[in-house]
């Protein structure tokens, strides 16, 4: 693939609400994840939840995608300078030359679990004023931001669980590749629900507290939400190019419906086809940041591939103890943590990670420090078998 310049970048999640906040947390290590209070849930486990969204609505234009998950996603458009960035775009482009490719694993699902509460005791009808499409859909996430956003190119939403809003850097690079549009907004978001926390607890895969990965008494997940976008445009035709999206890699193991190859053997070959692709030698690869959710088989596979492919230089971490694991979010926020790790020159730590598990070999840190950072690889793997990594690189 040809490089795409990386113009802007917005996020929001139990970190902070935009670049700045998200980055100070980085830099000083704080963490989102608390005790969970959402809901009707009674579950012993860590959330990192977005207060904001409590008390927030959908702008009365947009009412019928009134959903926490869109909710989200408008708090996330309104940072950064992003909205601002895509209006500019526009008067380059066109609204019709502008593609929306994003991902989410459960979308406005919790507008559905509600609305079954509300069912008609007579009938078991849903409530009249629930809007499937317009909230619960998979779609409804790129409706909603095609529509606040005045855009009418090429559209999708792709929802292949944790890889999601990594996989669509790539459906972006293709579709610009394909003439199909001359930029693309990339990302997603993911929003808590009963549907996952249950979900993970039914799999016995949520931590207790915090989540601490690559720790030596890691015991699970702690489950986040959040919302991140980015505009790619060619090289050549942006107004400012400081980061350059340079290869994404791809892969489907099929090993199990939700524990990894143990030897980590999609995640290899992911990893192996985005440095194929982006051209990049693995010792030019800067810092890697991990998919690392905590779990003890996943941990493990992850960290036999990075030193497979990379050795025990090249230095690593999870953010997940910043953020929790926002599922099908966590590519998104990921790459916006990766972009800040290049512009802002430093590598990310791992709260709430204490001891590190003697019998996993990477180099993996625990406390941020300041580094000068070219390039990035950032993983995200998906159940399923559903994997991909992507590599930013700072503009040359």
């Amino acid at each position: 693939m040809r490089p795409l310049a990386l113009t802007n970048f917005c996020i929001a999640s139990s970190l902070g609400i935009g670049r700045t906040a998200t980055l100070s947390a980085l830099q000083h290590g704080s963490s989102g994840l608390a005790a969970c209070r959402f809901e009707t849930v009674d579950l012993p486990t860590y959330v990192g939840a977005v207060p904001q969204l409590q008390d927030m609505r959908i702008t009365p234009a947009l009412r019928r995608f009134d959903c926490r998950n869109n909710r989200l996603a408008q708090l996330a458009l309104s940072q950064d300078g992003f909205e601002s960035a895509i209006e500019a775009a526009k008067a380059r482009y066109g609204a019709e030359r502008i593609g929306v490719f994003l991902g989410t694993s459960t979308s406005g699902i919790l507008q559905t679990e509600q609305a079954y509460r509300r069912r008609d005791p007579a009938s078991g009808h849903l409530p009249p004023d629930f809007d499937y499409a317009g909230t619960q859909s998979t779609f409804s996430l790129a409706d909603f931001v095609m529509t606040a956003l005045g855009l009418t190119g090429p559209a999708l939403v792709v929802s292949s669980a944790c890889a999601s809003t990594t996989k669509v850097f790539a459906t972006a690079s293709r579709m610009i590749e394909a003439g199909l549009c001359d930029a693309a907004i990339v990302g997603g978001a993911d929003s808590l629900c009963l549907t996952t926390l249950y979900g993970f607890n039914a799999l016995q895969l949520l931590a207790e507290g915090p989540c601490r990965p690559f720790d030596a008494e890691r015991g699970g997940l702690s489950i986040g939400e959040a919302a991140g976008f980015a505009l790619l445009e060619r090289p050549g035709q942006a107004r400012t190019e400081t980061l350059h999206l340079l290869g994404v890699g791809e892969s489907s193991d099929a090993h199990h419906m939700s524990a990894p190859h143990p030897k980590g053997a999609g995640a290899t070959l992911s990893m192996a086809r985005a440095l194929a692709v982006a051209g990049v030698r693995p010792e030019q690869i800067d810092y890697i940041n991990l998919h690392g959710t905590a779990t003890r088989i996943g941990d493990a596979a992850e960290d036999h591939a990075v030193v497979a492919l990379f050795g025990t230089a090249t230095p690593c971490s999870s953010t997940k103890g910043h953020t929790g694991h926002t599922l099908g979010a966590s590519g998104i926020v990921e790459a916006v943590i990766a972009a800040l790790s290049i512009t802002e020159g430093f590598l990310p730590g791992s709260p709430h990670t204490e001891a590190r598990d003697p019998a996993l070999h990477c180099n993996y840190i625990t406390v941020a420090r300041p580094a000068r950072v070219t390039r990035v690889l950032s993983n995200s793997f998906g159940f399923g078998g559903s994997n991909a990594s992507l590599i930013l690189g700072r503009a040359t």
